[in-house]
């Protein structure tokens, strides 16, 4: 601010010197101008044709010179009171014959020669330092010349006043436009340093202050659109805020992968859910061949048009990845590639789950329906020819296997009601050791009768549990009947109910055939079974174990699986114990 306040106390003074300047010119020359017309004028007056005749008649005198000197010096306009101003007399060479003042003050000018040729010389130059008239004196006695030289004393005085008051006035002037100059430049910057330090606070993110209007001219109007600037910015940038942080947050938080490139295929942008679909570290040295240089060619990405993308899969671990890549701005030097990442692991997994339950829907119900058509086509040819002991064995066979399809629609009900969460659920307050023995006494007898040794163990004061009794207990009966089931006559059986922590369980172990390791992580898969070909002698499903697993998520409990080949099996199935 400093620098304009000193440029316009600058222009004001340059203003004022050139006023003076021009002004002081002016007068000056015209002063000079005034004083060699009125000289001029002066001399016409005084040499009228009279004052000529009676200068001609003088010349006829004695010492004519001098009384011609004296004569003119007469005169009230060229007298000797006049400063700076003599009278000479000539002859026709130019010789001075009387004077006035000193005789070597004369020397031979342009209007002296011009008389001496006849004729009155009254040439005049505002340049030159003398003003002077000739005028030729003709008589019977010669001709003499009388000079009147003026050498401008009083003009040159006056002119040196005038450059005094001239100076003078310069510096009163140049005193009063510096106080003006400074006055105004304190009107014009005190807003503009307002201004200023307003701007500087609005730059550095304080919106909070607002400038004072002190006038109503331009610089007021400034001020208030100054005023209204900050609060719109202010309101802006709130909301840019705000919806930064969103982005912000949704960008950190958000279940699909993003990472953005620059034109030169570094790393600018990455989320944690990248990082971890990618199953490796991200930094900023990173590029993009690196990550998916095998899968898409960066440059032809860049050049793709909006809305354009390119879309392709890979695999990243034991992920399956689709990735979905498009450049974020039309300008390929300033732009990039946004690349965003979708795990669709679960996707594939349940498509191929899907894929594997309809085709193993459709075996296990073929397989009965086969059999019922067979034997169904069987009794049908034979008409009354079959033996009634074979007859009866055919319809039992085709009812077992109508059975065996019924099981298999009921649980498939099941399990869709289950999946769609409209399963009806009895819900009550029951005691978890009464559901256990109820499990053992129904299935003792069947235990009996393969020769197995069967016991229960129920630790004192088991505690109560909140749930469908019925489904509770289908589920423990299923597991038990598994091991029942699955263990050679003559082995052992054990039912444990105990607590731990907040859950209550039930562990079912027996010595029976056992699992193969490979098969543990699929046990809860639909219709898959370890042995298929002795399940279904069995006349199971292979869906009693994903029923039990969906039963005990809708009771938030758990189910756990150990076994050793060869050796035997534990299950333990756990609940949450009732809330008082």
């Amino acid at each position: 601010m400093r620098s304009l306040r000193m440029k316009l106390v600058l222009i004001m003074v340059l203003l004022i010197l050139a006023l003076m300047t021009v002004a002081g010119s002016f007068l000056i020359n015209g002063v000079g101008e005034f004083y060699i017309s009125e000289f001029y004028n002066q001399m016409t007056g005084t040499f009228s044709q009279d004052f000529i005749s009676r200068l001609q008649e003088t010349a006829t005198e004695d010492n004519a010179p001098n009384r011609l000197k004296e004569l003119i010096m007469a005169q009230p306009e060229i007298g000797i009171d006049i400063s700076g101003r003599n009278v000479y007399v000539l002859d026709e060479s130019g010789a001075v014959l009387a004077a006035s003042g000193s005789a070597d003050a004369v020397s031979m000018t342009a209007n002296m020669l011009t008389a001496m040729n006849g004729a009155v010389g009254q040439a005049s130059s505002v340049t030159s330092a003398y003003m002077d008239l000739a005028v030729p004196v003709d008589s019977d006695a010669g001709r003499y010349i009388v000079y009147v030289l003026d050498n401008k004393h009083t003009v040159n005085a006056l002119t040196g006043e005038v450059l005094t008051i001239i100076l003078r006035s310069l510096a009163l002037g140049l005193l009063i436009c510096i106080i003006l100059a400074f006055l105004l430049a304190q009107i014009i910057i005190a807003p503009l340093d307002a201004l200023t330090k307003g701007t500087r606070q609005v730059a550095s993110g304080d919106f909070s202050q607002k400038l004072t209007v002190t006038s109503r001219d331009e610089l007021g109007v400034l001020t208030r659109n100054f005023n209204s600037m900050s609060m719109v910015l202010k309101s802006t940038l709130a909301e840019v805020e705000n919806e930064r942080n969103k982005l912000s947050t949704l960008f950190l938080h958000m279940t699909d992968g993003v990472v953005a490139f620059n034109s030169d295929g570094g790393v600018i942008h990455f989320n944690p859910a990248a990082v971890k679909m990618l199953c490796r570290t991200i930094d900023p040295a990173v590029k993009f061949d690196e990550l998916f240089g095998a899968t898409a060619n960066f440059s032809a990405l860049l050049a793709l048009p909006k809305p354009q993308y390119f879309s392709v899969e890979m695999e990243a671990g034991s992920r399956d990845l689709e990735l979905f890549m498009a450049p974020f701005s039309a300008d390929q030097a300033d732009g990039g590639i946004m690349v965003v990442i979708h795990d669709v692991t679960e996707q594939r997994h349940n498509e191929q789950t899907r894929r594997e339950f309809v085709a193993n829907a459709s075996h296990e119900l073929r397989t009965p329906l086969t059999n019922i058509k067979s034997y169904a086509e069987t009794i049908a040819e034979a008409g009354g020819d079959l033996p009634k002991e074979l007859h009866d064995n055919f319809i039992s066979v085709i009812i077992g296997e109508a059975d065996r399809m019924t099981r298999i629609v009921k649980d498939l009900l099941t399990l869709s009601r289950l999946d769609s969460g409209k399963m009806e659920m009895s819900i009550s307050r029951f005691p978890f050791a009464r559901a256990v023995s109820n499990v053992y006494d129904a299935v003792s007898i069947d235990a009996r009768n393969h020769g197995h040794r069967f016991t229960l163990e129920l630790a004192p004061n088991l505690p109560e549990v909140d749930g469908d009794r019925e489904r509770l207990e289908q589920v423990i009966m299923n597991i038990v009947s598994n091991a029942i089931k699955y263990t050679p006559d003559g082995g052992k059986i054990r039912i444990l109910a105990a607590t731990e922590g907040q859950t209550v369980y039930v562990r079912i172990s027996d010595n029976g055939i056992g699992i193969p390791a490979q098969d543990l992580p699929r046990l809860f898969e639909r219709f898959y079974r370890v042995d298929k070909a002795r399940s279904r002698e069995s006349g199971g499903t292979g869906l009693g174990l994903s029923i039990a697993k969906e039963i005990l998520n809708q009771h938030k409990g758990d189910i756990k699986i150990e076994s050793v080949y060869g050796q035997g099996t534990d299950v333990t199935i756990s609940l949450p114990i009732a809330k008082a």
